[in-house]
């Protein structure tokens, strides 16, 4: 069973890896017409809508698996209501966390923005090697926010990660002024969007909601957000780029990669240990090397290569299961 669950953890990992490793071959693809708000927004939109059979699909398994006593209360955790048979916390557990939720769209919808820009100002190479610092903000968050333990070998190591990242995105150089604006973009959704996944970890491990149903309700404010602000900051004119099939088909797309990847990735996380995933994830930064360099026209440089070395080593390094010593 463990071999199985391998193999099926193995091949949803290795589709995650080229999905992945797509997203910033299309958010910089799109045609200029489409600004980064309305692509955000549709991204969003497309997202929210794959996952809401996926989460309905979810949730009445469990009503069914809970009613013909194939789990039981313990296995389900806790109850909103002991008076309600089946109001079980994992079903309904996310109404204890309707400010978080909204939180959460607000933050995921803001930097899905951004994600477009950064990626548009700072190129899908360095882009996508940028994005590998969530590591050291998973680490930096889950011990300021969470008590998690760091070990010196992993602080030593996120140094490593960062020297290459500066290596590969600068091009050898260290000066930090000199760095692309949305390199800094970038890294700053990195510590954004660990911050967020670090205050929803808690609603998660208390069973409260399923990755699944809180992508889903995280896309969906996210996407009401963003529709319904768009005029705001844009002219009324826009509406007709909604009626354009071109402009549809890179929305469709873009939100339906996107989706798909986040989907991939929960597959992966049900089958393998997340330092396996986290591994096989980091080599969609090959992924995105070869087709930019094939579609987008980007060099991929000496020093890229250097920096992916630096940052996939370190990343396996980190992600390593601490030795007796340090657990100790």
């Amino acid at each position: 069973m463990e071999k199985q669950n391998l193999k099926k953890g193995l091949i949803f990992g290795i589709f995650g890896t080229v999905i992945g490793g797509l997203n910033p071959i299309i958010a910089n693809s799109r045609p200029e017409i489409i600004d980064a708000y309305l692509f955000a927004a549709m991204t969003v939109i497309v997202q929210a809508i794959i996952f809401f059979p996926l989460m309905m699909v979810e949730r009445n398994k469990l009503k069914s698996d809970f009613k013909n006593d194939n789990i039981t209360y313990e296995e389900m955790d806790s109850f909103l209501n002991d008076r309600w048979i089946g109001d079980i916390s994992f079903l309904n557990g996310y109404k204890r966390n309707k400010l978080l939720l909204i939180f959460l769209g607000i933050i995921f919808g803001a930097c899905m923005i951004l994600f477009f820009i950064g990626y548009q100002l700072a190129g899908a190479i360095n882009g996508n090697l940028v994005l590998k610092t969530t590591i050291f903000f998973s680490l930096f968050f889950g011990w300021v926010i969470l008590g998690e333990k760091i070990s010196i070998r992993q602080v030593i190591f996120s140094i490593v990660l960062f020297i290459g990242l500066f290596l590969a995105v600068a091009h050898g150089s260290f000066n930090l002024i000199e760095l692309n604006i949305g390199v800094l973009i970038l890294l700053s959704i990195s510590g954004i969007w660990m911050f967020a996944h670090c205050i929803s970890k808690p609603m998660l491990d208390r069973k409260e909601i399923s990755p699944i149903h809180l992508s889903c309700m995280r896309n969906t404010i996210s996407a009401i957000l963003l529709a319904s602000t768009y005029f705001l900051f844009f002219p009324l004119e826009n509406v007709n780029l909604l009626l354009n099939p071109i402009v549809l088909f890179w929305g469709i797309l873009m939100g339906t990669v996107y989706g798909i990847g986040l989907y991939l990735w929960y597959k992966v996380l049900e089958n393998i240990d997340v330092s396996i995933a986290t591994i096989i994830l980091s080599a969609n930064l090959i992924v995105t090397a070869f087709f930019a360099t094939l579609f987008l026209g980007e060099v991929f440089t000496i020093f890229h290569l250097i920096g992916t070395i630096l940052i996939i080593t370190s990343i396996i390094i980190i992600v390593n299961p601490m030795k007796k010593e340090e657990l100790k």
